[in-house]
């Protein structure tokens, strides 16, 4: 079940507000805890508040902060992203939509309006805000000003344009339609689009889409003179008034707005007596040009006269005002009221409610893009806190980690190497550190030595070891981290910047050994892709598994995805698909398959598969048609260390996706290993991985 759902569209005066209050009441009737969200809002002029956001919180009494309710201005974004600081903004909004998320029982988030500036990037923003957060998207168009062939086809690329970024839709509301096209955009939009996405038509309502002469005083900041209390007159069209009065009346419209310059008292007092008269439509207000006020007389006469008719003065030409007003689109404001009643009664009306509840209901999504997968471990190492050693803690990259964790607040942390020489590379990188928050040790005059030795000595001695040897071995940086962990001073250790794989891991399987049923210790990389996270392994400790290792592999290596909240699919890798290949090394792969049917049937697995067959859905579909792992494989298992080693690499240096580990499976204790050529973010999200180990127990 889905707690969310994403309103958007891909063009600016949609009558997206009308969707979203209905949603929003909609999921009031399921739950009083419902949250709003606008990842991205306009800064509006001589406001404070989004419009948006101040209309959903006061009209529905919403128990939520407006601070809580967005993340950045457009103008934010717009220099964020100029700036190459995409993942940035998705993390700050997948964070901060969490939030909301973990409050309340329904959040409706909207999109951004496609006005001002940032116009040209915002549906490349909205695609990727909407897959991120991996909520349903529910596409809001409009058919004003279009042809229906023109509106049709802009539905289908919209519609397109989320689906091929792998963003689930299920549903495209069709607004602002006229009454006569309704039924025949209806039917050409469900040749077109699958029948499992709803399509719902909402017609035009006059009322709805032209502004309010409120909205005309606020954009134009003009100065009532009089019918304040009929602001809220709605505009149906609007006229300049130039000509003669005998002229002029005859072009007349119903609800029409007049424009005239102030001193023009005949027109003024002739549209008046018109809007009085039963021979004339009905008027919804005088714009007044220039910032010239009628005589004291002519106002006097007017203030004398029952009227409906509100009277507005402007600065600006009469011909630069009518082009200001033209351009002004309805909007629903909080104070509206007569036009949010109305908004919901259309949304009813139009909008298979009861369908959008079920879908949603129903809805359930296993995608995991890199962004939300970063954010889950963050959040997952805070949740429980666990302590951390760094066996290389003089190590600029080490450093550089520790200071972000530390900042963050993520874990405790124990930085092995003289503090003095520790504190003078700080010095030297200018990189904030607080020593005076982080545990420091040094193996080479350490308080615990003693007590180390005599562990060590005891767990190694029936393998010849002597106490000389074990006092030696303590000053050793991995030797020391591990006998941390062993003794109950740390919950996990990171390695390897400095040192090679068997030097990390070895006093690792000297000590603290394998889990029951578990005889090899093995690795998994999270490969963050553009638009999923795959689990590879082993990348980085057995040279050459046997089968039995393959599918023990295999099944640590499903363990670690679910773990981590990826659904395991496992492809076990090889030259050839199916049956079709033969060889030692096919053979090998399939009876590991087999082993791992018969140890845990319940797993989703295939094999012997080749890498295009497990991860791309047409490939599979030609090769591999009646599997329910080819073409979406999440965890990919390689036959040999060289394999894959050399693929991961290949696939982060060419894609540039960041990979996250190696993360080391079966020790009874998280110990794992970094690549001499780690990066900081490299040691930063090891380390987060380490933690969550360390309480997944």
């Amino acid at each position: 079940m889905s707690k969310a759902i994403f309103i958007t569209t891909v063009e600016s005066d949609s009558g997206k507000s009308l969707v979203s209050l209905g949603l929003l009441r909609m999921m009031l009737t399921k739950s009083s805890k419902v949250g709003y969200f606008r990842p991205i809002i306009n800064k509006v002029k001589n406001s404070n508040y989004d419009n948006h956001i101040n209309t959903a919180i006061n009209f529905f009494k919403l128990d939520i902060d407006y601070d809580d309710c967005f993340t950045y201005t457009q103008n934010e974004v717009i220099e964020l992203l100029s700036e190459g600081k995409e993942e940035d903004v998705i993390h700050t909004i997948i964070a901060k939509y969490k939030k909301l998320e973990a409050k309340y029982d329904y959040v409706l988030v909207e999109g951004s309006d496609f006005s001002g500036q940032g116009g040209f990037t915002e549906l490349d923003v909205n695609l990727m805000i909407a897959k991120n957060l991996g909520i349903p998207v529910l596409i809001v168009g409009s058919g004003n000003n279009k042809t229906k062939k023109d509106f049709i086809n802009t539905m289908q690329l919209s519609y397109k344009s989320f689906i091929e970024k792998e963003v689930d839709v299920i549903g495209l509301i069709a607004n602002k339609i006229e009454a006569d096209e309704v039924d025949y955009i209806g039917k050409e939009l469900k040749k077109i689009i699958p029948k499992n996405i709803q399509i719902d038509i909402i017609p035009k309502v006059d009322f709805l889409a032209n502004p309010t002469v409120r909205e005309v005083v606020e954009a134009l900041e003009g100065k009532i003179i009089f019918g304040e209390q009929f602001l809220d007159n709605a505009i149906g069209s609007y006229s300049t008034g130039a000509m003669q009065l005998r002229n002029y009346l005859t072009r007349i419209k119903k609800n029409a707005l007049i424009i005239t310059p102030g001193d023009r008292a005949d027109l003024i007092l002739g549209a008046l007596q018109a809007n009085a008269s039963t021979n004339y439509p009905k008027i919804a207000g005088i714009i007044l040009t220039g910032s010239i006020m009628p005589e004291e007389a002519i106002l006097k006469l007017i203030e004398g006269v029952q009227s409906t008719v509100p009277i507005i003065s402007v600065d600006g030409g009469t011909f630069d005002v009518s082009n200001k007003i033209g351009a002004i689109k309805s909007k629903i404001y909080a104070t509206h009221n007569k036009k949010i009643l109305l908004s919901l009664d259309t949304f009813d009306t139009y909008v298979n409610a009861e369908g959008l509840t079920n879908t949603l209901t129903s809805y359930n999504s296993v995608k995991l893009t890199p962004s939300m997968f970063q954010y889950n471990i963050l959040q997952k190492a805070k949740a429980h806190r666990k302590h951390i050693v760094l066996p290389e803690g003089d190590d600029e990259r080490i450093i550089r980690a520790a200071a972000r964790l530390q900042l963050l607040n993520i874990v405790d942390l124990t930085l092995l190497g003289d503090r003095k020489a520790i504190q003078l590379k700080c010095d030297q990188i200018g990189t904030q550190l607080d020593l005076n928050k982080v545990n420091i040790l040094n193996p080479a005059n350490s308080i615990h030595n003693d007590d180390f030795a005599k562990t060590l000595y005891e767990a190694r001695k029936h393998k010849g070891m002597t106490e000389t040897t074990a006092c030696d071995l303590i000053h050793d940086v991995s030797y020391y981290g591990t006998l941390m962990i062993l003794n109950g001073l740390a919950d996990g250790m990171v390695s390897g910047a400095v040192h090679t794989t068997m030097h990390t891991i070895k006093p690792s399987l000297q000590l603290i050994k394998t889990k029951p049923g578990v005889s090899v210790v093995s690795s998994v990389f999270f490969m963050c892709l553009s638009d999923r996270v795959s689990v590879m392994g082993d990348c980085a400790v057995n040279p050459n598994p046997n089968a039995e290792q393959l599918a023990e592999i295999a099944i640590s290596s499903a363990a670690s995805a679910e773990a981590f909240g990826i659904e395991a699919k496992i492809a076990m890798l090889s030259y050839s698909s199916g049956s079709s290949g033969k060889g030692e090394e096919v053979e090998k792969v399939r009876k590991a398959t087999e082993i791992v049917k018969r140890l845990r049937p319940e797993l989703k697995i295939e094999g012997p598969i080749q890498y295009d067959a497990a991860v791309d859905m047409s490939v599979a579909k030609t090769k591999m048609p009646d599997s329910e792992v080819a073409g979406q494989a999440s965890v990919l298992i390689f036959p040999d260390l060289n394999t894959g080693n050399n693929t991961y690499k290949a696939i982060q240096r060419e894609t540039g996706s960041l990979a996250i580990g190696p993360m080391l499976q079966g020790l009874n204790k998280p110990v794992n290993d970094l690549s001499r050529g780690c990066t900081v973010d490299d040691i930063f999200n090891t380390v987060l991985l380490t933690a969550i180990q360390a309480h997944q127990g």
